[in-house]
C-alpha cells in the first residue's frame, strides 16, 4: 500500500468521544484548508458508525459551509434521525470550534431484494493500461506544486481526453471521462467492509467533480485567478463497489450561471455496473 493511501486511510480511523460523536484529523493541504472529500467521508463514516449492523449507505445530501483548518480537530456530531423497518436516517455536523463547515443527512437500508435496471455508459475508451496517470504527469514537472501533488497522490488518475491540472481542453466540451483508484488496496477484512468502500469513493470523487465545468469553459486548475470550491454534494450508492479496482467516471456539466457550475457523474466497475452516481455544485469564478 502507497503512503499516500495508508495516510487517507488513517483519517478515516475516527475517535469514538461518545455515543454519537466522533473526532478526527486533516491532510496536509497546499492552501492550508480541509479537503472537502475528506470531511464529507468522515461525515458519512461517523453517520454509519450508529447505524444497526446489515444497513449500507446509498445516499447522502450535503452542504460545505465554511473552509476547515487542517490544525483544528473537526468533532462529527452524529443526530439520529430515524430507524424504521428498512431505512435508517442520520444528520451528521463537522464542526471547528463549535461552528459547522459541513452538514449532511445520509441514509442507510436494509439489503433487500428488487426490481432492478441500469443505464449503460455508453461510451468506448481506452483501458486505463493505456492512458497515463496524474502520478506520471505531476513527477515530470519541475515545481514545488507539482512535487507535492506527486508525494501526496493518494489515487490514480488517468483522464481519457486531456487533464485539466496545467492547460485547458483545447476543444472544449461539457463531457469527460477517466479511470480512477487508490494508489494502495484496501487490504483483509477492509476489502470488504461496505461502508468504508462507500467513503473512500465519496473521498476520492470530489477530485473530479467539476472538471466538467472547467473542461467547458477552457479553464484548468493551475491557471492563475481561477476560484473553485465545492458548495454541496449529492451521492446515490446503487451496488456494492470494490474501491480498490478501476473505476470509470462518465462526467457531465449540464449547467453553468452565476459563479456556480454543477457536475455529474455516473461510475462504472470494469465490467460495466453502475456502482454509483454523483452531483455537485462548486463555485467557480474565472479569470478576468
Amino acid at each position: 500500500m502507497s503512503d499516500a493511501f495508508a495516510e487517507v486511510l488513517r483519517v478515516l480511523t475516527l475517535e469514538r468521544t461518545g455515543d454519537d460523536e466522533f473526532v478526527g484529523a486533516s491532510l496536509p493541504q497546499v492552501n492550508e484548508r480541509v479537503y472537502g472529500g475528506q470531511v464529507l467521508a468522515q461525515a458519512v463514516l461517523a453517520a454509519g458508525r450508529t447505524v444497526p449492523g446489515g444497513r449500507d449507505v446509498h445516499s447522502v445530501h450535503g452542504y460545505f459551509l465554511r473552509p476547515g483548518d487542517i490544525d483544528v480537530p473537526i468533532t462529527f456530531a452524529v443526530e439520529r434521525l430515524r430507524d424504521g423497518g428498512s431505512f435508517s436516517a442520520r444528520r451528521t455536523h463537522a464542526l471547528q470550534d463549535g461552528v459547522p463547515i459541513l452538514s449532511l443527512i445520509a441514509s442507510f437500508q436494509e439489503r433487500q431484494s428488487g426490481v432492478e435496471h441500469e443505464e449503460p455508459s455508453g461510451l468506448t475508451v481506452p483501458p486505463p493500461e493505456d492512458l497515463a496517470s496524474n502520478g506520471d504527469l505531476f513527477s515530470a514537472i519541475d515545481h514545488p506544486m507539482a512535487r507535492f501533488l506527486a508525494r501526496t497522490a493518494a489515487f490514480d488518475i488517468r483522464h481519457v481526453g486531456p487533464p485539466l491540472y496545467v492547460q485547458p481542453d483545447p476543444e472544449p466540451t461539457t463531457h469527460q471521462a477517466l479511470w480512477m483508484r487508490p494508489t494502495g488496496a484496501l487490504e483483509g477484512e477492509a476489502r470488504s467492509d461496505r461502508l468504508l468502500n462507500a467513503v473512500v469513493l465519496a473521498y476520492a470523487c470530489d477530485q473530479v467533480m467539476l472538471e466538467p465545468v472547467l473542461r467547458a469553459h477552457h479553464l484548468a486548475w493551475r491557471m492563475p485567478g481561477i476560484s473553485v470550491a465545492s458548495l454541496d454534494h449529492a451521492m446515490w450508492w446503487h451496488r456494492d463497489v470494490d474501491v480498490s479496482d478501476w473505476l470509470l467516471y462518465v462526467q457531465d456539466s449540464p449547467s453553468a450561471r452565476g459563479g456556480r457550475g454543477l457536475g455529474t457523474a455516473r461510475v462504472y466497475t470494469r465490467d460495466g455496473a453502475l456502482v454509483a452516481t454523483i452531483a455537485q455544485e462548486g463555485m467557480v469564478r474565472a479569470p478576468r
